[in-house]
């Protein structure tokens, strides 16, 4: 793969740019601006080398249709003033346009093509619309790790005709998942939260083998306590997962990974309600259990004091209620602690984890917060993402 950062002659050359600058947008408001810092360096990067910068990003799912409520404008008006300078925003048809209607000022340094999910033949991966957005341009970045695992056309197709180049956040985020799952220090634990163990499972099985430690929490502990024998009441459960679960358990035994779960936990009467601890074996028939108990907040921050690598992926409770949010708020506190003395590399992803972390502040006391949710998991299970294949 080569990375842009080790590219000298920059200066003037079109630099096709794959930014994933797809953020929550209310009322024409952006309520979430984590994806919009995240691409502030490779920005900088490209102004300080005086490229000339076309973007390409999308938001939401058009299903190739013109919808204005998905205008990337509100993300231009943004980073505007974040980087304090003029942002041109394309709406002409990007099929009617060739190279010589774009930067004809001479001041003009970044310009944005509307969202390219507008366009049928972008989720085609279409050969024909690839070579024709290349034909705007001069070398292609693509610093959309977090939409690397779509088989998309500014994605995957692009770099079949223009030199391709990692960008800034991309080679980051690459280097970071490799160290929690090929360049590993031990002992390593992984924490995983959510409410499918079936949609985790991969992800499991793939990094057994290579963790000391698989810490199950949120709502898909409730589904190895119910195939244990304990009572789980009305909590979130999946059905049919026995044997799943059977052998995720037998997968850890034959790989010397130890699986942890709750051993205390505290619910509610409902998702609004003031939290009561209670042993797993006293779980009611109209409790929800809502978040881990002292006892397993205890037990985890053990773990992590002793661990060297860690990766967190899903919270450990309902943490939008702040009654059942201590065991989250624990478990990121004591991984802050441990990064103060650098004891310890830390990753965390997805977007309920990211949520946790911003509530208390401490987003930026990880050693790497992904927001790359669907490309973030699918590189953990092991599977080959296309935008990174196409680098390669």
């Amino acid at each position: 793969m080569k990375y842009i950062k080790d590219q000298e002659n920059l200066n003037e050359k079109r630099v096709l740019l794959r930014l994933d600058l797809n953020v929550p947008i209310k009322n024409g408001m952006i309520t979430d601006q984590t994806r919009i810092d995240k691409v502030l360096p490779i920005i900088n990067f490209l102004i300080k080398k005086k490229s000339k910068i076309l973007v390409v990003s999308h938001i939401g799912r058009p299903k190739g249709k013109i919808n204005e409520d998905l205008s990337l404008k509100p993300i231009c008006e943004n980073l505007e003033k974040k980087i304090n300078q003029k942002i041109s925003l394309i709406k002409d048809n990007i099929l009617g346009l060739k190279r010589d209607d774009l930067f004809n000022d001479s001041n003009q340094q970044i310009i944005f093509l509307e969202n390219i999910r507008f366009y049928v033949e972008e989720e085609k991966n279409d050969t024909n619309f690839s070579k024709h957005l290349s034909k705007l341009a001069d070398i292609f970045v693509n610093d959309a790790f977090s939409c690397s695992h779509r088989a998309h056309a500014s994605i995957s197709k692009i770099t079949g005709f223009l030199p391709s180049y990692a960008g800034l956040q991309l080679e980051t985020e690459v280097s970071a998942l490799k160290k929690i799952t090929t360049e590993i220090k031990k002992p390593t634990t992984c924490i995983i939260g959510g409410s499918k163990i079936s949609t985790k499972i991969g992800i499991i099985k793939n990094l057994i083998p290579k963790f000391d430690n698989i810490i199950i929490v949120g709502g898909m502990a409730n589904n190895i306590l119910s195939f244990l024998g304990k009572p789980v009441g009305k909590s979130i459960k999946e059905d049919n997962c026995e044997s799943i679960i059977d052998d995720i358990f037998k997968t850890a035994k034959n790989q010397s990974c130890k699986i942890v779960y709750p051993e205390d936990v505290v619910v509610g009467k409902n998702m609004e309600d003031n939290a009561e601890i209670k042993e797993v074996n006293e779980v009611k028939n109209d409790d929800y259990i809502l978040d881990i108990g002292p006892k397993t907040i205890s037990k985890i921050k053990d773990i992590i004091e002793n661990s060297q690598t860690i990766l967190w992926n899903g919270p450990a409770g309902y943490f939008e209620n702040p009654n059942f949010a201590l065991g989250s708020y624990e478990i990121a506190k004591k991984i802050v602690e441990k990064n103060k003395n650098d004891s310890i590399y830390s990753v965390a992803g997805g977007g309920d984890t990211i949520a946790v972390l911003n509530q208390i502040n401490v987003i930026n006391s990880f050693n790497f917060v992904s927001t790359a949710g669907g490309a973030f998991l699918e590189y953990l299970e092991g599977k080959e993402l296309p935008g990174i294949k196409a680098l390669n």
